[in-house]
């Protein structure tokens, strides 16, 4: 039998947050606690307006059955997670956070971390970018000068994308990833991405809407820079056709429904030659959490959402200089 506890919160971001999608000023998520013979496991789904996700509407989805989710008996996370989406077949965001409190709990009972469940050892551990959304060139140099980082992701969609890069180029040596958020037209990525490649531009990230396939595959014959898909790329069905037409894949867990089809679009991606990013939706350290447990298996991650938002730190992470550790709670010592 399982203990379920709920929370929505709201949580402030330290600059107002621009993308080609709207302005926001605060992150709402839906945060789930499951408890079973007394061990807890937490999970959090933030609530993102162009997926047609709030808070609201999870909660209210989660509680019209929430005596079934109850009445389930502990097992193993995988077969919770296929419990959880044939209960909720429409709602990734969802399934995403009770599959994540799962997960902690089971890891918790095994008193090991998810990533030791797997069988993966920690190492060759990427380092996460900071993201600095679209805004005046003044104030995003101003983020960027408060917020040293190795590595940049630059949020555009704007009519001085390039001149904006450009400038950005001058003021840091820092690796820089580019992301359009899906607001360019085919004719505006061949004329941009070849500049932006005297940038050195690490990669491009969902340069064109999420279904134009046909743009995408004249795009990539024609790309100088390597072409992640994010907004193309939801979940495990997309996995084949994202590695005919980009470089590489961003998973995100709030959309692909949790850690469980997440592992599974990993080693589906691995063997189709995608290379392999997550990515936040700007989740607290709670689901930035689990988002760490992957790093191993990651070529890139962007898991800025704690340094992103106003919120005290529960201690679960280190972030120094886009290196982030797991805190062994338990000794209060970092895992490098």
């Amino acid at each position: 039998m399982l203990k379920i506890r709920y929370k929505n919160i709201s949580t402030p971001f330290h600059y107002p947050f621009q993308t080609a999608h709207g302005l926001k000023t605060h992150q709402p998520a839906l945060l789930i606690a499951l408890e079973c013979n007394g061990i807890m496991g937490f999970g959090e789904a933030p609530a993102i307006h162009y997926y047609h996700v709030s808070v609201e509407s999870m909660l209210e989805e989660m509680l019209n059955k929430i005596q079934l989710l109850e009445s389930y008996a502990f097992t193993e996370p995988d077969r919770f997670w296929h419990f959880c989406h044939h209960l909720y077949p429409e709602n990734n965001f969802l399934v995403c956070a009770l599959d994540m409190a799962y997960w902690d709990m089971y890891a918790k009972t095994k008193r090991q971390k998810m990533y030791e469940i797997w069988d993966v050892k920690w190492e060759n551990i990427p380092l996460t970018d900071y993201t600095i959304g679209i805004d005046s060139t003044d104030h995003m140099l101003k983020k960027l000068h408060e917020n040293p980082y190795p590595i940049y992701k630059i949020k555009v969609g704007s009519k001085n994308d390039l001149e904006t890069i450009k400038t950005i180029r001058q003021h840091t040596d820092a690796f820089i990833r580019v992301y359009a958020n899906a607001s360019w037209t085919l004719d505006e990525a061949l004329q941009i991405i070849p500049e932006l490649a005297k940038f050195d531009i690490e990669l491009v990230e969902q340069p064109l809407a999420k279904d134009d396939w046909k743009g995408m595959k004249t795009l990539k014959e024609q790309s100088i820079l390597p072409l992640f898909a994010d907004e193309a790329c939801v979940d495990e069905k997309d996995i084949e056709k994202c590695a005919t037409y980009f470089d590489g894949i961003n998973i995100k867990l709030t959309k692909c429904g949790g850690i469980t089809p997440a592992l599974r679009m990993i080693t589906n991606a691995r063997n189709r030659g995608s290379k392999i990013m997550m990515g936040c939706m700007n989740e607290t350290e709670i689901g930035s959490y689990a988002i760490a447990q992957f790093l191993p298996l990651l070529d890139y991650v962007d898991m800025d959402g704690p340094l992103l938002l106003q919120v005290p730190p529960l201690k679960l992470l280190k972030y120094e200089e886009g290196k982030v550790s797991l805190v062994d709670s338990s000794e209060g010592k970092s895992r490098q």
